[in-house]
C-alpha cells in the first residue's frame, strides 16, 4: 500500500511538472519573448488577419504571384504530400501537368526551365515559399494583367530583390519569397 501511495505521489508531482508548469512557463517566455512567433506569425491588414507568413494559401488570379502546388489545397488540418514516389505514373503526370500550366499561365516559352517547387508539391503541403526564379518568371505576367509601365515593372523586381530572404544562418536552404507578403507588397505599387 505504501508503494502504491508513493506511486500515485510522483505520478501527480509529473502530471503537475510536465503537464501545467512546463507548459504555462514556456507559453510565458515566447509570449514575453517572440510574441509575434508565438502566436502564429499572423500578417494584418486593415486590422485583420488575412493570413500566416508559415502557411501557403492559393492566390490563383493573375494579378497575383502562385505559391508552389499542394496536394492538400492549403488545408492545415490534414498537413501532408502526396507521398507519391519518383517512378509513380501519377507523379509523372502531375508535374508534366503543372508545367504545362504554369507555362501557359504565366505566358513563358515552352522551353523555359520551371524551378523544381512549382512543379512539386511540398512534403506538408503548406510552404508559403518559392524561388527567387519562381517569383522572376512571373514577373511579365503580373506586369501585363495589372498594366504596369516599365517603371512599375522595375519597382516589382526591386520588391522581389528587396522581400528575399537568404538562406537561415547562411548555410541552411536557399533564397526565398514568402508569397503571401510579396503579393501585399505588390498591392502598394503604383
Amino acid at each position: 500500500m505504501k508503494t502504491i501511495i508513493i506511486s500515485l505521489k510522483i505520478f501527480l508531482f509529473f502530471t503537475v511538472l510536465t503537464g501545467i508548469i512546463y507548459p504555462l512557463l514556456v507559453t510565458g517566455v515566447a509570449q514575453a519573448l517572440f510574441p509575434t512567433k508565438a502566436n502564429g506569425s499572423m500578417v494584418n491588414r486593415d486590422n485583420k488577419n488575412i493570413g500566416s507568413e508559415l502557411i501557403g494559401q492559393q492566390f490563383d488570379s493573375t494579378i497575383y504571384f502562385t505559391p508552389r502546388p499542394s496536394a492538400i489545397s492549403y488545408n492545415p488540418l490534414p498537413s501532408g504530400g502526396s507521398n507519391y514516389g519518383l517512378t509513380n505514373s501519377k507523379l509523372k503526370q502531375l508535374v508534366g501537368e503543372r508545367k504545362k500550366h504554369f507555362i501557359e499561365f504565366n505566358q513563358l516559352d515552352s522551353l523555359t526551365e520551371i524551378p523544381d517547387e512549382m512543379l512539386f508539391a511540398s512534403a506538408s503541403g503548406l510552404d508559403p515559399h518559392i524561388s527567387k526564379q519562381s517569383a522572376l518568371l512571373q514577373v511579365n505576367r503580373i506586369a501585363n494583367a495589372r498594366n504596369f509601365g516599365v517603371a512599375q515593372k522595375q519597382q516589382l523586381i526591386a520588391c522581389i530583390n528587396r522581400l528575399t530572404e537568404k538562406p537561415q544562418i547562411l548555410v541552411l536552404g536557399e533564397e526565398r519569397l514568402n508569397v503571401l507578403l510579396l503579393n501585399l507588397e505588390l498591392d502598394k505599387l503604383k
